[in-house]
């Protein structure tokens, strides 16, 4: 599949390897695109895995509501359920990196029946973030979401931002940099990933919380994850610290691992063996307890 349709949206699609192989579908984090994992998907295909790696919502052309209401977090884990309904698929495998984990995390969280096991990348879960806020730098970390609040001035910072090498000078590799780039060229295609940090912080909205990882309804960040899961964590990551890396096994009540890495925050470009190799070993239920 090439595209498929949700909330009166149309989303763009990677999908590659056999078609009757076990599904993984690949969430790319911000101002990434799916083709972050495109250094991690052949080596999974060897393997005989599908994956499903689609351009979110702000990310997709399609797919690109301009009300901050629309990115939700719970809007966005449902659009990754439209995604299993429209391949035909009861449960996937679930992987997500930066924001793409925040949606990974909510859909073990809310919906399990639809998640076969989950491997986050980079991002702790959500209520370990709330929790090492006020224990440690955290906060401080996160601080930089503030300016993302301010209309259009911080479109124009990200699009200069991406458009100029600020990305690799942050660590993303040169390649990945020009594709991303490709697709935010105009202030207008950064408003949906500016978006998916602006939701969680409008007071208007039901359920606002004061961290960009969290969202929806008050109850959900607090939620257990009773699925088999594997976090991996770059010691070197800037924007979400040790604290809340390690404090995130308190709430998986089901198979858990933590890798470290020594490694940044780009963990699809950066490593990507070591990311195939995490997503493999879930897939294949070798993790021991």
């Amino acid at each position: 599949m090439q595209t498929y349709t949700h909330d009166g949206l149309t989303f763009e699609v990677l999908d590659g390897g056999p078609r009757d192989g076990e599904t993984v579908v690949l969430l790319h984090g911000f101002p990434q695109d799916a083709s972050a994992y495109d250094e991690v998907t052949p080596l999974l295909h060897e393997h005989g895995l599908r994956t499903l790696a689609p351009h979110q919502r702000g990310y997709s052309r399609g797919a690109r509501p301009r009300r901050a209401s629309a990115y939700r977090v719970g809007v966005l884990m449902d659009d990754v359920v439209a995604l299993l309904d429209a391949a035909g698929i009861r449960r996937a495998h679930v992987v997500g990196h930066d924001w793409g984990g925040a949606v990974a995390w909510a859909l073990a969280q809310r919906r399990p029946d639809r998640v076969a096991s989950l491997v986050v990348l980079s991002t702790p879960h959500p209520h370990a973030l709330r929790w090492a806020a006020g224990r440690s730098d955290q906060a401080w970390r996160s601080s930089y979401m503030l300016g993302f609040q301010l209309p259009w001035m911080a479109e124009r910072l990200l699009v200069r931002t991406v458009q100029g090498g600020g990305m690799v000078r942050r660590g993303v590799p040169t390649e990945h940099q020009r594709r991303y780039a490709a697709r935010l060229r105009r202030p207008e295609d950064a408003r949906g990933p500016l978006n998916w940090y602006r939701a969680p912080l409008r007071p208007r909205l039901r359920g606002a919380r004061w961290h960009h990882l969290e969202g929806g309804d008050p109850g959900w960040a607090q939620a257990a994850v009773r699925v088999p899961t594997t976090f991996v964590w770059g010691r070197h990551d800037v924007y979400l610290g040790r604290s809340a890396a390690e404090r995130t096994a308190a709430y998986v009540e089901a198979d858990y691992r933590f890798v470290e890495l020594d490694a940044g925050h780009w963990l699809p470009e950066r490593a990507p063996e070591v990311v195939a190799r995490e997503i493999l070993a879930r897939v294949r239920g070798t993790i021991s307890r």
